[in-house]
């Protein structure tokens, strides 16, 4: 199991802990406290939304104290020791831990229903991933998506990184994209999101999107971008060069007269050992030129070259460069 479906597993069996500590008849303040605590976390939020959701759906099942009692049990079986004889066979408490565990396999068969597909990627590495519709997502270095599509909606949310997203026609379902506090809405389109920090940077390639945020929304028109921040900041429609925007998709990097600190992080994002500058100064000078993404020794001799650098320091973490001497 990956490191992200083990923090996955983890999150929804403390979700689940939770959900069965509140739905207990006495709830401490303390409890409460800590549940609040726990929730801060979006994910955390999120994972108890879906376990609730789950639970409604099998509301059923609620007005039978003995199942709700076994399930609470089940729940939450980590945080307490075990007490009391087995059920006895044939008795209604055997039943109703059956019915748990039918519950429980429930829960885990509707996981990707309820919380979404998950498609992420590492340092260096991308993916393109067909989606059940036919539309197509190309997924940069350190990214992550999460789909679910409904009868009426296809919703995507991009949780961090950045994923070029060419959707397949279909005018009854729209096409959603959560970014932040962004929502990016298409019908048969392509188009560019990234996430940096709270910014969320959409740039249209083919057709047409809206972008919203609360209240306000903005129409691109092919080869425009707009920045939103979750904060409200909002950068005015500009144009975008395509060619450079979209360059990741095909493995390339192309920068025109690009800040060196700008080139140098993006290049950055692909490897796992960091360029530095032993002089920020240098930072602002411009770069233009195509290199492939991961080829951080072919951008290391070029700026070398062009700005009289050497490397002063290497490990497996960092590469530092100064002026040459």
């Amino acid at each position: 199991m990956s490191d992200t479906a083990q923090d996955e597993k983890r999150i929804r069996d403390e979700a689940a802990g939770w959900y069965a500590r509140l739905n207990n008849t006495t709830i401490t303040t303390d409890t409460l406290r800590a549940f609040r605590e726990w929730r801060r976390d979006e994910r955390h939020a999120g994972a108890y939304a879906d376990i609730e959701a789950f639970w409604v759906r099998a509301g059923k099942l609620k007005h039978d104290e003995d199942i709700a009692q076994a399930a609470k049990d089940a729940l939450d079986r980590k945080s307490r020791a075990p007490s009391g004889p087995l059920p006895k066979p044939g008795g209604r408490s055997l039943a109703a831990v059956a019915l748990v565990i039918a519950l429980s396999a429930g829960l885990a068969a509707a996981w990707p229903f309820l919380v979404g597909r998950v498609y992420d990627t590492g340092i260096g590495e991308q993916r393109v991933v067909r989606l059940a519709d036919g539309s197509r997502v190309n997924i940069d270095t350190q990214s992550r998506i999460r789909v679910r599509y409904r009868n009426s909606v296809r919703q995507v949310r991009l949780e961090e990184g950045r994923a070029y997203f060419d959707v397949a026609r279909d005018p009854s379902r729209p096409f959603r994209v959560q970014a932040g506090s962004t929502e990016i809405q298409a019908l048969g389109t392509a188009f560019d999101i990234r996430r940096t920090h709270d910014l969320s940077i959409v740039t249209l390639a083919e057709g047409r999107v809206r972008v919203s945020k609360a209240d306000q929304s903005w129409d691109l028109n092919p080869g425009q971008q707009i920045q939103v921040s979750d904060q409200g900041a909002v950068s005015r429609v500009q144009e975008a060069d395509l060619n450079v925007v979209t360059s990741w998709t095909i493995g390339r990097l192309v920068f025109r007269s690009q800040p060196l600190e700008a080139a140098l992080a993006e290049v950055n994002r692909y490897n796992p050992a960091q360029i530095q500058l032993a002089d920020p100064a240098l930072g602002q000078a411009p770069v233009s030129g195509v290199f492939d993404t991961g080829d951080s020794e072919a951008f290391v001799a070029a700026i070398s070259d062009l700005f009289d650098l050497e490397v002063a320091a290497r490990d497996d973490k960092h590469i530092l460069l100064r002026a040459g001497r």
